[in-house]
């Protein structure tokens, strides 16, 4: 079973071959980060763009670097939401024709469910990528956490699962964006701020946790919001001054002591959950997905903190790529999930799990 997975959601133009769900034949990715960077935040328009000029040239090269043609792909793969609506549409219009012309089947693939599937990637022949040794096993629970999403999932199989808590505003990587313009931190911020940490010390801020009814829900509003408070504090300025004027006044070693203050609440936050969820279910595994599963600082505090190893994937495969896609794909065939029709599939840019 060989799947071709394409990913749209967002800035990265990617596509992969997958086989049986474990064996990465190929992933290419084409980020437009490059072309945002001056915005400080992905413009949609812009996003959208890229994605016209890179797709097609992504899925031939995902194709010959998996040393495939299409009489050797079985299916494919396609995420179809979340994400920005007119990235999403690329890749869904492309997956559309590629299914009708070369008459192959078509998953439509929940971008966050991906997230956690790239850990079930166990095999490749392909150089600088390190993989967990097996496979995740059921039950798990899943803490899913990236730009746009922080999610907290127990798994009891394939397609069986329950969402335990999410966040109730920022994603703990977006509300890490944001922090990082207050300091002025380039972009991407979440890399630039983990960076700025890690010469800074954790403990010269503390900075609120918000206290949820839900146990298993987020907010990083407060947080974000008293990291902007305690800046102007130090630079000695009220609410009226414009916030991102603020840095230019700040040391490097305020930066850092702010980064690092400001990372180390927010992982406790997504830290303390999971804690309580694997205490109260017990599940085999904890797989961590998505760009901030990346983090130095939470994958320090989780192997602290929980007593069984927690599976990880390749940091290449935590940001946004196709073989997360591709992977799902080849489960959903694999579990005889139903085919999306290739000429009325649509986005779904605020779908959940």
């Amino acid at each position: 079973m060989r799947v071709l997975g394409i990913e749209s959601s967002c800035d990265e133009t990617a596509a992969a071959v997958v086989e049986d769900g474990t064996r990465l034949l190929s992933n290419v990715v084409a980020s437009s980060m490059d072309l945002h960077a001056k915005y400080g935040g992905v413009v949609p328009e812009i996003a959208a763009r890229s994605h016209i000029e890179s797709i097609t040239p992504v899925v031939e090269q995902a194709l010959s670097d998996a040393n495939c043609t299409w009489d050797d792909i079985d299916a494919i793969a396609v995420t179809y939401g979340a994400g920005l609506g007119g990235c999403l549409l690329v890749g869904v219009m492309t997956a559309r024709t590629l299914a009708i012309t070369q008459n192959k089947p078509l998953y439509a693939i929940n971008h966050v469910e991906g997230h956690v599937y790239a850990n079930f990637l166990t095999e490749t022949n392909m150089e600088g990528y390190v993989l967990p040794t097996e496979a995740p096993k059921f039950p798990l629970l899943a803490l899913i956490v990236s730009g746009g999403h922080s999610q907290l999932v127990l798994f009891k199989d394939h397609f069986d699962y329950k969402l335990l808590g999410q966040t109730h505003d920022d994603a703990i990587g977006e509300a890490f964006d944001k922090v990082a313009k207050i300091l002025g931190l380039p972009y991407p911020g979440g890399p630039s701020l983990s960076k700025a940490a890690e010469h800074g010390n954790d403990k010269a801020f503390k900075f609120p946790k918000a206290k949820l009814e839900a146990p298993y829900d987020y907010s990083f509003s407060g947080p974000k919001t008293a990291v902007l408070r305690a800046v102007q504090q130090m630079c000695g300025k009220d609410h009226d001054f414009p916030s991102f004027k603020l840095a230019e006044l700040l040391s490097e070693s305020q930066i850092a002591d702010v980064a690092a203050s400001f990372q180390r609440t927010a992982v406790e936050t997504v830290v303390d959950k999971t804690v309580k969820a694997f205490e109260e279910f017990s599940p085999a595994s904890v797989v961590i997905g998505g760009g901030v599963a990346a983090n130095k600082e939470l994958r320090k505090q989780l192997s602290e903190r929980l007593p069984i190893e927690i599976h990880y994937t390749d940091p290449k495969l935590c940001t946004d790529n196709g073989a997360m896609i591709a992977t799902l794909g080849c489960y959903s065939a694999l579990n005889n999930r139903s085919t999306a029709d290739p000429y009325s599939i649509d986005i779904a840019p605020q779908l959940s799990m």
